[in-house]
């Protein structure tokens, strides 16, 4: 099944609150002809345009193919919370890993963080950050563990921006009844995605990138020089740097084995009033909750709940995504039963095993950067400033990132998506028990 298009129409931005509330730019012109690049970067997402910036300041010459348009898929499209850290906590990390690994990535996951401020703010895109995560408990099972993870960030990692929440105090930050702690991170953020995106694509334009849309690469060709294909033009290049996370059409069957797309959804009700929207999100924080399929959720700045939940076993969108979505909204929020819902969508990220994301040398001077895992608005866009470090001979955070464990999903491509739809429903049901 072709992921670029069996829900998307290529050349536009899917139909969303986002797109909605956006200054989009206007369309990049298609590759046509002969190009000569010292780095070709393919895909117009948080990795990609990051890798194009950082490589054009370097003063190399960069040349950028997007399938559609810059920002259309995962990275324009997700819930907009930018959280510290890897996907996975750090006493997974460090049992995976060990310490001093663990910390390194812990480092580099607050760097992330600041890497999205200080980009949104060169900008000078209003982004909409907003301070703070909220990691919310639905089982009493978890408020021990999210006790612990407090203590540790603070006597391990000297990381005082965590705060435990107990019963009372998670209930009077999010208005529902199904949380019974949590952990409140003031080192984690909330912004507009779409727009962060294309601030991204300003500064890479603005840096000297050459950025072409509706360009979708058709054929990599290796060599001392890489070749890429795309229907109208071919692009010859020292380096290729690849930021297709779930977008990548088992384009190279490496990463097909590592990198599973899956969709999420995502609704945003109309504008509530204001006293409405405070009695369900207190301080404006994000909120991810600790089912295997997780519920995510904010309060947009005119007051409407964007909430991001449902699974999906194919890779085709369900015909009413607002209701595919509402259950699990009035599953957390019933008092949000009479509120209509003005936009509804879907968009596909990829996920690996281990939950980490999978960087890969595909050859000398071909690098690939995805399976963020649901955590790539800040890591893949410090993956793209990783990538420019590698091109420029400087890979020692690369290979960190490479060496970390990343098995194959069981069965291969053609197996792991109902292996993967077995393994969520089973999650799914005990969530609900």
């Amino acid at each position: 099944m072709d992921i670029l298009t069996v829900n998307d129409e290529p050349g536009h931005y899917p139909p969303s609150f986002y797109a909605a509330t956006a200054d989009l730019l206007a369309p990049f012109p298609v590759s046509e002809g002969e190009i000569s690049a010292d780095v070709c970067v393919v895909g117009g997402g948080f990795t990609g345009l990051s890798a194009a910036l950082h490589l054009a300041r370097q003063g190399l010459n960069v040349v950028l193919l997007e399938a559609s348009r810059v920002g259309s898929g995962a990275s324009g499209r997700n819930g907009g919370q930018v959280g510290t850290g890897q996907r996975l906590e750090q006493p997974d990390l460090e049992q995976m890993v060990g310490l001093e690994r663990a910390r390194a990535l812990w480092d580099i996951g607050l760097e992330s963080v600041a890497l999205v401020k200080s980009l949104a703010d060169e900008a000078g895109t209003d982004c909409e950050w907003v301070p703070g995560i909220i990691h919310a408990d639905h089982r009493q099972r978890f408020t021990a563990h999210s006790r612990h993870i407090v203590d540790h960030m603070a006597e391990t990692y000297d990381y005082h921006q965590m705060r435990f929440l107990d019963r009372n105090e998670i209930r009077a930050e999010v208005g529902s009844n199904g949380y019974l702690s949590g952990v409140l991170d003031l080192g984690g953020a909330h912004i507009h995605p779409l727009r962060y995106a294309i601030a991204l694509a300003r500064l890479a334009e603005r840096a000297g990138v050459q950025i072409h849309e509706m360009s979708r690469v058709s054929a990599i060709e290796p060599g001392s020089r890489v070749t890429v294909k795309t229907a109208h033009a071919t692009v010859s290049a020292d380096h290729l740097v690849l930021g297709l996370n779930g977008y990548h059409n088992n384009i190279d069957g490496r990463l097909a084995r590592r990198v599973m797309p899956i969709n999420n959804f995502i609704a945003v009700t109309e504008p509530l009033a204001s006293e409405r929207a405070k009695s369900l999100i207190r301080n404006d924080y994000a909120v991810a909750d600790s089912r295997f399929v997780i519920n995510y959720f904010r309060m947009s700045r005119d007051n409407r709940m964007i909430f991001g939940g449902g699974e999906s076993y194919g890779y085709r969108f369900p015909a009413d995504i607002a209701a595919k979505v509402r259950g699990p909204m009035l599953n957390v929020f019933p008092q949000l039963a009479d509120a209509r819902i003005d936009y509804a969508w879907g968009g596909t990220l990829g996920i690996t095993m281990s939950r980490l994301p999978r960087f890969e040398r595909h050859a000398r001077n071909i690098l690939s950067l995805s399976g963020f895992s649901g955590h790539g608005v800040a890591m893949a866009t410090l993956a793209g400033k990783i990538a420019a470090e590698a091109v420029a001979g400087q890979a020692g955070r690369f290979d960190l990132f490479e060496g970390l464990p990343n098995p194959g999903f069981p069965g291969g491509a053609l197996l792991r998506t109902p292996l993967l739809a077995a393994a969520m429903i089973w999650f799914s049901l005990r969530d609900r028990l």
